[in-house]
């Protein structure tokens, strides 16, 4: 088993930024295994905690190594790592699940009671190598672009967003074009929703909305949602809203707009609770109201490497950065400008 040290990615301390440095490379126990990180991305938490906001302050304890989105080689294993060989190319589903708790026991573990997540409360990917429970770690396959494996785990969570309700031959809108709001355009787009509606007031990443599928673009800081999207639905609404920006003016929107009957999905993290008109905006319009957290283990992880395997998504859009792990801010401060879509780190 490799011993020594390692580049690495660490919140040093609660405040700003980051710092590029050495820590020991991770010692596995006997249900983990260590992979050499080929590719890490960087999430809308990882900037979270890069610019330590108040969410931060609240959940993260320094100094530990973070990022959570990778893929890489099996560089050794525990004795109790069923399945997983050294050599093989793997991603990983980032929630650490008990496996003993009621939802565990009932098949839910996206939402198990003691989730614990890879680089939010364990040490991360940002860094030469990681450890993971063996029972986190996904096969892929061999030909997959690294950048391509490594945000697998953010896809899955368009997917699950998305695929949640039936898109095909339905609307779908997508408040919040972020890059998972942007793999959420090409899901629908995908699952044959037939009108795919991509709201946002950044105009770079509209336009990587468009490339993603999106049927209509709109803007917000020029056009009026409600009003594009009634027109575009004949006043009906669109059947599914998926929230991806977390403010409480798109949130009424998104409500606004759905179809009677509708669904309306949030996977978006408000920061502060937000106020909605419940009695005429959900129950007298019917509407069935998810949260999305996570990927469902592992029924989403099989969605996305089929969706994937068959080619009807392109991610490569999405992906338009790609620096070395020591240029770590110019990505960070590419994400925090929201001119950029995915950002690829490489250790």
């Amino acid at each position: 088993m490799r011993s020594g040290k390692m580049k690495a990615l660490m919140k040093k301390e609660g405040a700003f930024g980051a710092v590029l440095t050495e820590v020991p490379i991770p010692e596995i126990d006997k249900h983990e295994v260590l992979i050499k990180v080929q590719a890490a991305s960087i999430c809308g938490t990882d900037v979270h905690i890069y610019n330590w906001d108040q969410w931060a302050r609240q959940r993260i304890k320094t100094p530990y190594v973070f990022g959570h989105e990778f893929s890489g080689i099996v560089e050794a294993v525990g004795e109790n790592a069923g399945n997983v060989k050294v050599g093989e190319y793997v991603s990983a589903e980032t929630h650490i699940v008990c496996g003993k708790c009621v939802p565990c026991l009932a098949g839910k573990s996206h939402v198990c009671t003691n989730t614990a997540i890879i680089g939010v409360d364990t040490a991360g990917c940002f860094a030469e190598y990681v450890k993971v429970p063996a029972d986190n770690v996904w096969k892929n396959p061999a030909d997959m672009d690294p950048a391509i494996a490594s945000i697998q785990e953010p896809l899955g969570n368009a997917v699950h967003t998305v695929l949640e309700s039936q898109p095909a031959g339905g609307t779908t809108a997508v408040i919040g074009c972020g890059p998972i709001g942007l793999m959420a355009v090409a899901v629908a787009k995908a699952a044959g929703a037939s009108q795919v509606i991509a709201i946002d007031k950044n105009e770079y990443r509209l336009a990587l909305a468009k490339q993603m599928g999106a049927t209509r673009t709109v803007s917000i800081e020029e056009e009026d949602p409600l009003k594009i999207v009634s027109a575009l639905t004949s006043g009906e609404g669109v059947d599914l809203v998926c929230e991806m920006s977390g403010h409480p003016s798109a949130i009424a929107q998104g409500l606004a707009m759905a179809a009677n009957g509708g669904r309306f999905h949030i996977l978006s993290l408000p920061e502060h609770p937000v106020t909605i008109d419940l009695t005429n905006k959900v129950v007298f319009k019917g509407l069935t109201i998810q949260g999305i957290t996570g990927r469902k283990m592992f029924s989403t992880w099989r969605q996305v490497s089929q969706l994937l395997s068959s080619n009807v998504l392109d991610l490569l859009p999405v992906i338009t950065h790609q620096f070395p792990l020591e240029e770590f801010e110019k990505g960070f401060e590419l994400m925090r400008s929201g001119q950029c879509g995915k950002v690829i780190l490489i250790p």
